[in-house]
């Protein structure tokens, strides 16, 4: 059957290239599953004490589901994100929990987590500058984040414990009947 053969895509030969969107989305994977199954990988700080609720998985999932979407200024639908229209999107989708629009009204939703070491999956974490909330994300664990980050980029997940967002964290926040 060599006919069949001619038919396949070549295989990556370059070292250089870089993964393609469903390669990073296997990766992102096999992250959600040690998040999501108690046990599949190392937990740390709170997440280590309760497994996820099925309204986390929902979350989770509906979030990650979105990366790649690229972002919209004002957008709230898979068309384009915002950063607070990602957020309120996956909470009404995966939950039917309606959000405020806007970050800095969502940053009054829920409980505070007052200790970042507390941080559980599916909470929202706040970021900005000279104490003004100006962005959110959606925690998923591990000291990382899914968010739609600014124009010209993607949703994507991004590390709050280094780099850029570490230095903006303001504060978290646990939505009720999650």
């Amino acid at each position: 059957m060599a006919a069949d053969s001619a038919d396949a895509p070549a295989p990556r030969t370059s070292v250089s290239d870089s993964p393609s969107f469903s390669d990073r989305a296997l990766m992102l994977a096999g992250d959600l599953n040690r998040l999501l199954v108690p046990g599949a990988g190392l937990a740390h700080r709170a997440e280590a004490d309760a497994a996820p609720s099925t309204g986390v998985k929902s979350v989770l999932s509906r979030a990650l589901a979105l990366l790649g979407t690229p972002y919209r200024w004002g957008g709230t639908t898979p068309d384009g994100f915002d950063c607070s229209g990602l957020v309120g999107y996956v909470f009404r989708n995966a939950l039917g929990i309606e959000l405020p629009r806007v970050s800095r009204d969502m940053a009054q939703t829920g409980r505070a987590i007052s200790d970042r070491a507390q941080l559980a999956a599916g909470d929202l974490v706040f970021f900005g500058r000279k104490g003004r909330v100006d962005h959110v994300g959606i925690y998923v664990g591990e000291g990382r984040f899914v968010h739609a980050p600014s124009k010209g980029k993607d949703v994507t997940v991004s590390s709050l414990e280094t780099g850029y967002w570490s230095g903006k964290f303001m504060e978290a926040r646990r939505v009720e009947g999650i």
